[in-house]
Formats: structure tokens, sequence, C-alpha cells
């Protein structure tokens, strides 16, 4: 649970931040007629929208489990995180490419470029307050990763909220200095292409951002369940138990950030009670819940049963002995 407030505090951090600066951003872009500046102000208005977006995706996962969804609405999160991926691709990324290209294709050689200064101003106080809310998404991502690395966390984990802001604020602080090195080296070498220039390189910023994030909201929407380590060391959990022979096919599925869903086969020793069975059962739901936490369903199916009972059951069992 500290987890989650600590997520949405970075979000909500981000959110303020970026639309202080896309209202700065916007007012310097009027005066300077910069069209890095554009593209940054396009890139703080999408990264505020994005935030909601997520804000919304977080409160929508909280829902409880109803009759038309009984699984509950853990996936939000994952499908509006994808909406912030096509969002930050079309529109921050898509937008920046159009405002770059068409400022080289229409900007004339010999143009006069307008004081910077306005620019320069509003790239730092950008800065200032970008970097204020890269630090708390930071320290809260810092936080939940543990000793894992950054990239193996953002493959591993199961709640986008983590790192999305992360990276939004990544390629926030990377696009003001894209941004400031256009206009500067635009007005110390008299290229006011390289204005446009910078605005492209902001655009495939973003592009690449969004493609990290489309990836792997894509693999949590089709249904990504434990790695290959948690797999085998809950099969190896599930035999250890005295009653249990062997555990058959084992499906794990997560629902939301902090929903597994766990179903497998079991194969019961011989001679096991159905009393027995059931204890065997209570002590591997325990157990599961207690090695893994964010486990709320299990779903148990005796593949063997004792007595010659259900030899359907049982052949299935000494099929996948095999």
């Amino acid at each position: 649970m500290a987890t989650q407030k600590g997520s949405k505090t970075a979000v909500v951090a981000a959110v303020a931040g970026n639309l202080i600066i896309a209202i700065i951003k916007f007012i310097a872009a009027a005066i300077t007629g910069s069209s890095a500046m554009i593209s940054e102000g396009i890139h703080s208005l999408v990264d505020t929208g994005n935030g909601l977006l997520v804000l919304l995706g977080m409160k929508k996962a909280r829902q409880p489990a109803d009759q038309s969804h009984p699984f509950g609405y853990g996936k939000s999160l994952y499908f509006w995180t994808h909406i912030v991926a096509v969002s930050i691709f079309g529109i921050g990324g898509g937008m920046s490419l159009y405002e770059g290209i068409s400022h080289i294709r229409h900007v004339a050689p010999a143009a006069e470029m307008g004081d910077p200064a306005a620019a320069y101003i509003v790239l730092g106080i950008s800065l200032l307050v970008e970097g204020g809310s890269f630090a708390v998404a930071v320290r809260q991502f810092l936080h939940a990763k543990g000793d894992l690395g950054a990239w193996q966390f953002i493959r591993q984990s199961k709640d986008p909220s983590l790192y999305t802001i992360v990276l939004e604020d990544s390629a926030a602080m990377l696009g003001l200095i894209f941004a400031f090195l256009g206009i500067f080296f635009g007005h110390l070498l008299h290229n006011p292409y390289l204005d446009g220039i910078a605005s492209i390189a902001i655009g495939l910023l973003l592009m690449s951002v969004a493609w990290i994030l489309a990836s792997r909201t894509m693999g949590l929407l089709m249904g990504e369940g434990v790695n290959a380590d948690q797999l085998a060391d809950i099969r190896r959990r599930v035999e250890a138990d005295p009653a249990v022979e062997r555990a058959g096919d084992i499906l794990t599925m997560y629902m939301g950030p902090h929903d597994l869903l766990v179903n497998m086969g079991v194969c019961f020793a011989e001679g096991t009670t159905a009393e027995q069975m059931h204890e065997s059962i209570r002590r591997i739901e325990a157990d599961l819940r207690n090695a893994y936490p964010e486990t709320n369903r299990v779903y148990i199916e005796a593949e063997s049963l004792p007595a010659g009972l259900f030899r359907k059951g049982e052949e299935r069992c000494k099929n996948s002995e095999r």
C-alpha cells in the first residue's frame, strides 16, 4: 500500500509541474518563435494529460469486483497506461516531428532569429520545476525497485505507474537539453535550421519512450504471469507439501498490479483422504499468499484422487508424469 501511495504522489507532482511548465513554454514560444520551444510546450501539455490518465487508471484499478467484472478492474491501469503510450507517440512525438520538419521546410536561410533570452529563462525555470518532479519520481522508483537494475525492474514490474512517470520525466529533462542546444547553437552559428532539428530530436525521443511503455503494457494487457524463477518457486512450494505427489500445469496471470491469479493441477499422494487433501490445499494457499502477497486467487484442481475415484483424473496425473 505504501508503494501505491508513493507512486500516486509522484504522479500528482508530475501533473502539477508539467501544467505549470507547459503554460510557461507556450508563452516563451510565442515570444521567440522557437520551434523547439513549441515542441517542448506540446511535450509538457501531453505529459500533463498523461499524468491525469495514469491517475484515472489507478483509481479505476481500485474498484472492487462486481457481477460484470468478477475478477475486478485491476487491468484498467494497464489500459490507461497503454493509452498514455499512444498519446506520447502520436501527439507528443508526432506533433514535435511535424513542427520540426515544418520549421526546416519554411525557414528562410537568411532569416533573422529572435532574442533567445526569454527561451533561456523559461528553460531554466522548466529545469528547476521538472527537476523537482523528477526527484520525487526517482525517489519512489528507487524505493520500489530495491536491488534490481532499472531496466530489469521495468521488465518485471506489474505496476506501470511506478516507472511511467520516471520515463516521462527523463524524456522531459532530455527534451529541455535538446531544446537548449538547438536554440543556443542556432544563435551561435546563425543557423535557424538547428532549432527545427532540436524539435525533431525531441519527437524521436518521445516516440522511443512511447515504444518502451507500449511494449510493456501490451504484455500486461495480454495476460502476463510470473517470471520463470517465480514459477519454479511456486512449483517447489506446492510439491514440498507432504500430501502432494507432484504439481501439474501451473497457470498464472496478473489481473492487476497487485492481483495475481494462480490456477494449477495437483496430483495427491496415493491414499490421501478427502480431509487431508482439503488441509493440503489450505496449506498451499496460505504458503503462496505468504510468499506472494499479491496472490488473491488460488484455484487448485485435484488431478488424482484416492481410493480409485475419478479414474479420468488419475489417468491424467499418470500421463503428466511421462
